[in-house]
């Protein structure tokens, strides 16, 4: 699978669920990419812009769509890479913040 198709495929999914691709496009082609060459190292698609610890149970919680996405895009617009957000973001209706970790400390590896 290509990034473009993993961008068709999951836009069909999310929009409905109120999830929107960054407008950003050579971005999110970016991320994407990144996802799908996790899914080939891991067996899995890591969030790509967090070090993934290399063990699915330990990773789960970063597996995108992460668990952190839902709180971030309602709070900020956006997830933490920025592969999500909302309409509103997209369409420059709101500010556009950092969105902060919220992955508890202890499972980020360095």
């Amino acid at each position: 699978m290509e990034a473009r198709e993993l961008f068709e495929a999951l836009k069909k999914i999310q929009e409905p669920k109120g999830y929107y691709f960054n407008k950003d496009e050579e971005m999110t082609l970016q991320l994407l990419e990144s996802l799908l060459e996790n899914k080939e190292k891991l067996g899995y698609m890591a969030c790509p812009c967090r070090l993934a610890n290399g063990s699915f149970e330990a990773d789960r919680d970063i597996i995108c769509p992460c668990e952190y996405r839902e709180p971030d895009v309602k709070e900020y617009g956006a997830c933490f890479c920025g592969l999500y957000v909302s309409k509103e973001w997209n369409e420059d209706a709101i500010e556009k913040e950092v969105v902060p970790e919220r992955r508890p400390p202890e499972k980020i590896i360095f």
